[in-house]
């Protein structure tokens, strides 16, 4: 009975003591599993503070990024503010100084009864108008390139005819300065938008000849690899060091354009550098103070390439007969005031012309099988939303496709230049200098 007891009492003991070291156990594994939980813890959330951390220094460098453009977009807002101002205090001044010769002109040619005074008066009044057209179409051409409207038509452009074109346009300057005006092209080809790279050669040779008092002025094209270099060179001034950059800007003469007896609007070279940059032809200046200056721009080259040799003219003056008494012009123009003007202008030249004002009077034109025209003058805009092209087309119905036609127009839009261009038609911008009308007929009766 009392081993019974002894053994009860030593298992209950015993039992005691397996619970508390199963207690104890329990309690180890439970501390050592918390440990492991705290210590993956801590690793995740030392992630979480390094991916934060990440986040915020990008979010920091994106702000400081952000406040850098915002830093240069109104330095930029206040240049061009500064610019704009310039510029229209400049064009301000430029278009004054014409209107004030021109309203000075009119004054002293109402108080003259000279007819030789009257003559000379007529041209500076010219002179001054003209100066406000050429100011004021440099203003448009600045606008159009600023704000991308001008969109290159690239293809192939045989340099030969652009360097004819502008030899026969600069040639009776040139004659009367007495310059050696030269141009080879090599009867090389080039891929560009014809007339931009027109206006670009236009501009750099009338700065070449404007600035040149002596010598040559020479512009010529030179094969280099897979491209071809364009050179207007002239012996004239040069231009310093210190201006070779600031000379592209915007009413930025220079210091030959300060001295020079016509200085132009400082409005050239920045036209020439807009519409390089457009058609992403680089331009390069090369000069030297006393010895002259050279304007290269340089194309891509395209097949269809022979010599030729320099073609210079100097000492000879053009031979140009005033009139043309052979020419038969039909004018048409919804204006009669512009018709009046355009017969008596043609008249002078000795022209034969009939007056058209609009579709309706082409009919009764077309009956007269005694004048045949020689030349199309019409303007682009009629009257009852008629087109001066459809115009055109009606009489070349009868005298032929080939029969040439000059449309003259002050619209500006590209789609406008691409009809006339589509029709097979020269083109002439308003207002018209009464010298390009008469060069362009002259070139068109002698083709």
């Amino acid at each position: 009975m009392k081993i019974e007891q002894d053994l009860e009492h030593q298992i209950k003991k015993l039992t005691k003591i397996n619970d508390s070291l199963v207690a104890r156990v329990e309690r180890s594994t439970d501390q050592q599993g918390n440990a492991y939980s705290l210590f993956t813890a801590a690793i995740a959330l030392e992630s979480q503070v390094v991916k934060r951390t990440d986040e915020l220094k990008y979010a920091l460098s994106r702000l400081e990024q952000s406040n850098k453009e915002l830093m240069k977009a109104r330095d930029a807002a206040e240049k061009a503010n500064e610019v704009k101002t310039r510029f229209f205090t400049a064009v301000g001044h430029d278009l004054l100084q014409p209107l004030h010769a021109a309203r000075l002109s009119l004054s002293a040619l109402e108080e003259s009864d000279d007819i030789l005074e009257h003559r000379k008066l007529a041209t500076q009044i010219d002179h001054a108008l003209f100066s406000v057209e050429d100011l004021l179409r440099s203003i448009l051409d600045l606008s159009k390139l600023e704000t991308g409207d001008i969109q290159p038509a690239l293809k192939t452009v045989h340099l030969r005819d652009v360097f004819d074109s502008l030899r026969f346009d600069f040639a009776p300057v040139a004659f009367e300065k007495g310059l050696a005006l030269k141009s080879y092209s090599g009867d090389l080809s080039v891929i560009s938008d014809p007339q931009l790279l027109r206006r670009i050669l236009q501009n750099l040779m009338a700065n070449a000849v404007r600035y040149t008092e002596s010598g040559s002025i020479t512009l010529g094209a030179e094969r280099v690899g897979d491209f071809v270099e364009i050179s207007v060179m002239d012996t004239g001034p040069g231009i310093a060091e210190s201006e070779a950059e600031v000379i592209f800007e915007e009413f930025h003469r220079g210091e030959a354009g300060c001295q020079a007896r016509h200085s132009g609007f400082g409005l050239g070279l920045s036209i020439v550098r807009r519409i390089a940059r457009t058609l992403e032809h680089p331009i390069k200046l090369e000069t030297e103070l006393g010895l002259g200056s050279r304007f290269t721009v340089t194309t891509s080259f395209t097949k269809t390439e022979s010599t030729s040799d320099p073609i210079s003219i100097k000492g000879q003056k053009p031979q140009v007969p005033y009139g043309f008494p052979n020419a038969n012009i039909v004018v048409i123009d919804n204006e009669v005031t512009v018709l009046d003007a355009m017969q008596t202008l043609l008249g002078q030249w000795f022209c034969q012309t009939r007056m058209i004002r609009n579709l309706a009077e082409i009919d009764s034109f077309l009956k007269d099988d005694s004048f045949k025209p020689d030349i199309i003058l019409a303007d682009y805009h009629l009257d009852n939303n008629e087109c001066g092209l459809d115009a055109v087309a009606r009489i070349r119905e009868k005298w032929g496709a080939g029969l040439p036609a000059v449309v003259i127009t002050a619209d500006h839009e590209e789609s406008t230049s691409q009809n006339i261009e589509k029709a097979g038609c020269e083109i002439l911008r308003k207002p018209m200098r009464p010298a390009a009308l008469r060069a362009l007929i002259r070139h068109i009766l002698n083709k």
